[in-house]
């Protein structure tokens, strides 16, 4: 049996790093990504189910596993440039309680970059790092908030049932100075993840995957999926 998932620039990554992960995520319901990805409504999975974990389909548990390798090989990617770039986020500790996601960070990443950022704090410091980096020009500012006027009615013009496509008069709107420190802030953690995304495409590129740990979606292997 291969005793490592994955090759992070020619350094092994134990399987056993991959093992301790799905058991710390434990299932909920019987979909491929269920303890990743909560159902509608749901914030969390606490809620184990041996009994599936025992009948799921073969297919699953492969896919399962490749997914939660490469949620551990983002963790150690991240670990690596945080150590690069002479960051030093907490040390790692074993989790107490069951993986935890908001629905909306899985709609907005993906439930491998979602749970990589719960899980991981050398991805979190990472991305904090890149989010402190990006620069939003006021233009860019000023543009949104003309854009989505929709955001910034006041209370009592939404009220009265004001929309902007109606023609919002200046005072249905909140004024541009209050708001403008918000959407800057909202921009740049946008910026951010997308800076997170570029970062962790290149990184990749030094991982090689042992037999059963490729990515869901390697259409090389006959189980894959365009899932993450």
């Amino acid at each position: 049996m291969t005793e490592h998932a994955a090759l992070v620039a020619g350094d092994p990554i134990p399987t056993e790093r991959v093992n301790s992960f799905l058991g710390s995520a434990p299932l909920r319901g019987a979909g491929l990504y269920q303890f990743a990805a909560p159902p509608r409504g749901a914030t969390s999975h606490n809620e184990p189910a041996p009994a599936r974990r025992q009948t799921e389909p073969p297919s699953v548990a492969r896919q399962r596993r490749r997914w939660a390798t490469q949620v551990i090989v983002t963790d150690e990617l991240a670990r690596r440039a945080c150590a690069a770039r002479g960051l030093k986020p907490p040390p790692e500790v074993s989790p107490a309680k069951p993986l935890t996601l908001a629905e909306s960070d899985v709609a907005d990443l993906g439930s491998i970059v979602a749970a990589a950022l719960a899980h991981s704090q050398a991805a979190r410091a990472l991305l904090a790092a890149l989010e402190s980096e990006q620069t939003v020009p006021e233009t860019a500012v000023q543009d949104y908030y003309a854009r989505n006027q929709d955001r910034f009615l006041t209370p009592d013009a939404l009220r009265r049932g004001v929309t902007p496509f109606d023609g919002a008069a200046p005072e249905d709107l909140l004024p541009y100075d209050a708001v403008r420190e918000g959407i800057s802030r909202e921009l740049r953690k946008a910026a951010g993840r997308r800076a997170f995304f570029g970062w962790l495409d290149q990184a990749r590129g030094t991982v090689v995957y042992s037999h059963g740990h490729e990515h869901p979606a390697d259409p090389s292997h006959p189980d894959h999926e365009h899932r993450h």
